[in-house]
């Protein structure tokens, strides 16, 4: 798949990315924007240990293409995204690896205020090999974003006084932790944050709050403080993960009910946006609490446009990524998250847990990971969605439970739904792997339905391989 990928571009340090390629993104991207008004650019980056050396390169060929670059310093990502709308800039580049391991790294690229993503990337990409850059000289400046982004919250949570409330962070050693703590603090409540200083080595654990094991120590610590809520951050704070007070995850479909329920009470009607991977509770329960659902595509580029097109409040990914318009700029920003559920902790004086304790109880699995070379993985998709699409329409049973199909969703993957629950295939964008995830009305269900959409993969790929 290498660097350019559906929504950022993002690979192996010294290998897909060097920083010889670093300057040549700078380059392409001054030849890309020539023709849209792009003046200057705002530049942030991560803690990885290989940022700094990226930044210097990417700087560099900013600059010898004719843009002025404002050096915003080393922020989470949400932090870029804040800086299209609060300083006088005509785009904006991250540096960051994500969620990715510490050997990786990439650049997550804003034109005017919007990232770009799917062919715009491979636009850039050709821009890039085509190598006909256009010639300038750039200034370079510097205007450290995180006070104005603390300024930000402080004027907009003014009237939260979340005094009673102590909250358990964890930064895995990524960029929250310049933000979050202080961020959550002004809003008054009682912060202890783990692993808070940054260091690209990770060495505590992965920064990814999807993963179960990733969040061992943020459920210890919650419970052994009798904390209100634990919150985990990924690498670059564009994702969140959360634990209740009894230290059960809160994954993001749950989660966004939290916030949808709070702003439908207050602006009932509202546009709400969720991915393929979400329970059907979520959908269920928008539409329930008077506001209109729509099931999109994963990743975070292609959800923000679909919120731009559809004029949604809020929308949210299973992945952690919580995209606020209401009251926001309606981008993901994990340390804003943050403080709207501490906010709606602090108006309801309710745990959490009760938050959502009238949804309907379901078994479900967490996201499931299938190592799937980036050379087939979209065929493989395609070719069991074709399959299960055949299933759906001769109404034939599948699997030994004998399960009939009822429909399939192909706008991203294929999802398909059976009469007490669904199964979930799809592709991953960033990562050599397929998705996968189950819900069902119980455990013996969720056991099945698994196993017979698994099933149906295997015999594709069987047949593919063979």
């Amino acid at each position: 798949m290498g660097l350019f990928r559906e929504y950022d571009l993002r690979g192996i340090v010294g290998q897909e990315l060097t920083e010889s390629i670093a300057e040549q993104v700078g380059r392409a991207y001054c030849t890309y924007v020539k023709d849209s008004g792009v003046k200057t650019v705002s530049v942030g980056r991560d803690g990885r240990l290989s940022s700094p050396g990226l930044f210097k390169a990417l700087v560099k060929g900013l600059l010898a293409g004719g843009l002025n670059v404002i050096d915003i310093g080393i922020c989470p990502s949400p932090l870029v995204y804040f800086s299209l709308f609060n300083l006088p800039v005509d785009g904006g580049i991250m540096i960051t690896g994500s969620h990715n391991a510490a050997e990786y790294n990439g650049f997550k690229i804003c034109v005017g205020k919007e990232a770009i993503h799917g062919e715009a990337i491979q636009d850039l990409r050709r821009v890039m090999e085509a190598k006909k850059f256009t010639s300038g000289q750039g200034r370079l400046s510097e205007h450290p974003i995180i006070p104005d982004y603390l300024a930000y919250i402080k004027k907009s949570f003014s009237g939260v006084n979340a005094k009673r409330l102590h909250v358990i962070i964890d930064c895995g050693n990524g960029a929250a932790g310049l933000v979050a703590q202080r961020a959550l603090e002004i809003l008054g409540c009682r912060v202890t944050g783990l692993y808070c200083d940054v260091d690209g080595r990770f060495p505590n654990h992965h920064p990814d709050p999807t993963v179960l094991e990733n969040l061992d120590d943020l459920v210890k610590a919650v419970k052994q403080h009798k904390a209100d809520v634990g919150i985990g951050y990924d690498g670059d704070a564009d994702r969140i993960g959360t634990i209740d007070e009894q230290g059960q995850v809160l994954w993001g479909d749950r989660l966004m009910v939290v916030y949808a329920r709070d702003i439908l009470a207050a602006k009932p009607g509202s546009t709400i946006i969720s991915e393929v991977k979400a329970s059907q509770s979520l959908y269920d329960d928008i539409a329930k609490q008077g506001g209109r659902p729509i099931m999109w595509k994963t990743g975070h580029s292609l959800i923000k446009a679909k919120m731009k097109s559809e004029k949604a409040v809020l929308a949210g990914e299973m992945s952690g990524h919580m995209f606020f318009a209401d009251r926001y700029f309606g981008y993901d920003d994990a340390i804003y998250a943050s403080c709207r559920l501490v906010e709606i902790l602090a108006k309801t004086g309710k745990p959490l847990s009760s938050l959502v304790a009238d949804l309907p109880v379901t078994s479900v699995t967490p996201e499931i990971r299938v190592d799937t070379p980036d050379t087939i993985k979209f065929e493989l998709v395609k070719r069991v969605q074709d399959r299960l699409a055949g299933y759906a329409k001769s109404r034939q049973p599948i699997g030994p439970h004998k399960f009939v199909v009822r429909e399939v969703v192909t706008i991203d993957g294929v999802r398909t739904i059976f009469d007490d629950g669904w199964g979930l295939i799809r592709a991953s964008n960033t990562q050599p792997a397929l998705v996968l995830r189950f819900e069902a009305t119980s455990f013996d269900l969720l056991t099945a339905i698994r196993a017979t959409v698994e099933g149906e993969l295997a015999e594709v790929k069987r047949t593919m391989l063979s």
